[in-house]
């Protein structure tokens, strides 16, 4: 099989920081004033002249490196002054941008790795000529404490195996929540996109409770409701550094994201997949229950999901430690397209696929005896060696665009013709 490999890659890069809120412990006792109360206590007893020659070295510091940075200085003081029952009108603005300024911090959300990727249509198609489609990509990004978060890249594939990505821009933006100040709420959330930034330049932190060491490995689904109005839904995987569950991802415009826990005992486990539309009346995912076999899911609704029936098993060597899916099914006219990842000998990962039947898709029609795409050579060194790991192809014509995980550690792209990765399946 000719599977074209594009010579982009991109890679962990400690520059990418956002300014994100410090959390300082209460530690007052005995009546005596907690360190919150301490610092902003510090704060406002300084001179006016003392305090404006504070934030000026703040901002010499951090204002070029970061978006609107005495703004988000202003919202994080909002925050502590109803935390603490300040009263606003009472400070100077200095003084209030440069409390917020210490309960802020910088964080590089991708100093430790860049992985995992999937890949949707875009929501804006304007302008694309002919044979060319906007793309947008999720990517797991890891920082500081192994802490995952998502961010997103847009970009343009065209015939002839072509890949432009947008430009990063100068600064990234965190995600804000909308309705209620708790440090840690319980979920669902929602977030939202500062007006003025751009996508590729958002990132997703963990919000709530279940999220609190990572989001990981959003695998995003171009959902088509039965009205024929579509939506983006993505599942990941909540990690809360002893418990995992799965979670939905929900947006229609790529600026407000509902952030939704699932029930049901199927949602304790990772590695979910929507199908991007009903099959039958129902909804329908791919998951892998028992952390070795794929199972087909079924429900009547998207944020509960119980036990499966078993569909794939681990065939070949390589695959034969597990397998799970490698993103959404892809609709064709032979049926159901589903990337699949497995792991042989010496842990190393490989990516296949299988083929399900378009009408009752536990039924497999097909699947790659050999693996698509293997860690080697230059796709073998990383955090964790000898892994490539996607969570979402995309179908552009008769076409795959694959971009996948290498390593643990950075994303590369790759291209190959449906018809020669279904002439490969026995």
């Amino acid at each position: 099989m000719d599977l074209f490999n594009h010579g982009l890659r991109l890679h962990a890069d400690p520059s990418s920081v956002v300014v994100r809120p410090f959390h300082i412990a209460w530690g007052g006792k005995g009546g005596a004033p907690n360190r919150t109360e301490r610092l902003v206590g510090e704060v406002l007893a300084m001179s006016t002249e003392e305090a404006r020659d504070q934030l000026e070295a703040v901002l010499k510091d951090f204002e070029a490196r970061h978006w609107q940075t005495r703004r988000v200085f202003m919202t994080r003081y909002d925050e502590i002054e109803e935390l603490l029952g300040l009263d606003g009108t009472e400070i100077s603005d200095e003084k209030r941008q440069l409390i917020g300024a210490y309960f802020c911090h910088e964080y590089s959300y991708a100093a430790a790795a860049l992985m995992n990727p999937s890949a949707v249509p875009h929501f804006d198609q304007s302008g694309m000529p002919e044979g060319s489609m906007r793309i947008l990509m999720s990517l797991r990004s890891v920082g500081e404490g192994h802490i995952s978060s998502v961010a997103f890249r847009e970009g343009i594939i065209s015939n002839g195996h072509e890949l432009e990505l947008a430009p990063e821009p100068p600064f990234a933006t965190a995600t804000d929540v909308i309705g209620g100040e708790e440090e840690m709420p319980a979920g669902p959330v929602t977030v939202w996109r500062h007006r003025d930034s751009t996508l590729s330049g958002t990132v997703i932190f963990p919000i709530t409770q279940a999220q609190s060491k990572g989001l990981e490995d959003l695998r995003i689904s171009h959902f088509q409701h039965d009205d024929g109005s579509f939506e983006w839904i993505g599942t990941y995987t909540a990690y809360n550094g002893s418990v995992i569950q799965s979670e939905l991802m929900r947006t229609r415009d790529f600026r407000s994201f509902d952030l939704v826990p699932m029930s049901g005992s199927a949602a304790r486990n990772k590695g979910m997949g929507l199908f991007p539309r009903k099959v039958g009346d129902q909804y329908m995912m791919i998951g892998r229950q028992d952390g070795e076999n794929l199972f087909l899911l079924k429900s009547d609704s998207l944020e509960h999901w119980d036990e499966g029936e078993k569909i794939l098993t681990p065939v070949f060597p390589w695959e034969l430690v597990q397998i799970g899916n490698c993103g959404p099914p892809i609709e064709l006219d032979e049926g159901w397209l589903l990337l699949t990842h497995g792991v042989g000998a010496m842990r190393k990962y490989s990516i296949g696929a299988a083929l399900l039947d378009k009408n009752d898709p536990s039924k497999v029609l097909g699947r790659t005896r050999e693996p698509i795409l293997a860690a080697k050579d230059q796709d073998r060194e990383g955090y964790v060696p000898n892994v490539v790991y996607s969570c979402g192809a995309i179908r552009h014509g008769e076409t795959l665009f694959l971009p996948y995980g290498i390593a643990d550690s950075s994303v590369g792209f790759a291209f190959v013709a449906i018809k020669d990765l279904l002439a490969a399946m026995v």
